[in-house]
């Protein structure tokens, strides 16, 4: 990482996919080179630009973390600045408000609180299962267990589901820094099994089972299930599937929404999961676009996942900003049409 200087990064939030991904990523490197950060035009590729409730609490739990001064914290902002102070390690609690994503909050400020200098733990409050956001599936089945490989520990429990519009979800995590080693996640290894979890609350049976005769009509499940939440804030639907191999997991989550059908969420589900299979590299679009900045942490590493998507080569791009690291996306030599390899280098004087 840089080391710390009062020159602030300047970032055009039009770049890139121009949504919220380059607002968390460069808070979160932000806060771990301590370099002040001047953005603009944030959210200007959505149809709604600005800050929206979640990306503020993003920014208000950044803030928190690392006492930072900020200006432009308010929804609709579309220009920020955020000079951070000192990570402090902690008991936070982050309340993102309805049903806004509670990992996407988890993002912005894990990267720093695992180089804190002591351990953290983090109530979050809202949304656990979001359109356009990783499932708090995802991240505990997925993506924490890379990290755990890198030499992290952390772990995450699931109190309270939280689905749109009401919200409700509670999630405990806790953060122990130790020093992170480099990735190599070049291959998937053996299969180890496929899955298929329906969440229900407060909505028919036939809802779910209907969702698991696509998924088992489509796919070569070892095992389905359907689990009832408890009833509370409103009803939710949610199809798990989870595709497990020797040294990765992937799991896409279907949501059920209002007017569409339950084969329809089911079939989208499935198309997803079926895509990642298909491409046969480690890291799916979701992990790949979460690994750079541990890697970044962690002083490199590299891993082999399908087409970059819009997020990771938009976090690329805000990692080279900052002269944190450099990140390379190049055709891998093993399927060079369809797998891509992702290497992070770390120079000493960087």
């Amino acid at each position: 990482m840089n080391k710390r200087t009062d020159s602030p990064i300047e970032l055009d939030g039009a770049q890139g996919e121009g949504g919220g991904q380059i607002l968390r990523s460069a808070l979160a490197l932000s806060m771990l080179g301590g370099r002040p950060l001047r953005m603009s035009n944030i959210r200007a590729g959505r149809s709604k630009p600005g800050l929206m409730r979640q990306h503020l609490a993003c920014v208000r739990a950044a803030a928190e973390v690392c006492d930072a001064q900020v200006e432009g914290a308010e929804i609709g902002a579309t220009a920020l600045s955020f000079r951070p102070g000192t990570t402090r390690a902690g008991d936070y609690t982050f309340k993102v408000g309805s049903a806004g994503s509670t990992m996407l909050v988890l993002q912005t400020v894990l990267p720093a609180l695992l180089r804190a200098g002591a351990p953290s733990r983090l109530l979050l409050e809202g949304g656990t299962h979001n359109q356009m956001a990783p499932s708090a599936d995802f991240v505990a089945g997925v993506f924490l267990p890379q990290l755990r490989r890198m030499g992290a520990q952390v772990s995450m429990k699931l109190h309270r589901h939280g689905f749109y519009p009401a919200g409700g979800g509670l999630v405990e995590v806790g953060i122990t820094p130790a020093p992170l080693v480099p990735l190599q996640l070049l291959q998937r290894g053996a299969g180890a099994g496929m899955d298929a979890n329906v969440l229900l609350r407060t909505l028919p049976r036939h809802i779910g089972e209907r969702e698991l005769e696509v998924a088992l009509r489509r796919l070569p499940l070892a095992s389905s299930q359907i689990e009832h939440l408890p009833q509370s804030f409103g009803p939710a639907n949610a199809l798990v599937l989870r595709a497990d191999f020797e040294h990765v997991s992937e799991i896409v989550v279907g949501l059920g929404e209002h007017g569409v059908s339950a084969e329809r969420v089911a079939d989208g589900a499935c198309d997803e999961l079926l895509h990642y299979l298909a491409h046969g590299a480690p890291a799916g679009e979701h992990l790949a676009d979460q690994l750079l900045l541990p890697l970044v942490i962690a002083g490199g590493g590299c891993f082999v996942t399908g087409r970059p998507s819009p997020h990771l080569e938009t976090n690329a791009a805000v990692i080279r900003a900052f002269g944190a690291a450099a990140v390379s996306i190049a055709p891998d030599d093993s399927d060079p049409q369809r797998r891509y390899r992702v290497t992070v280098e770390v120079g000493a004087d960087r």
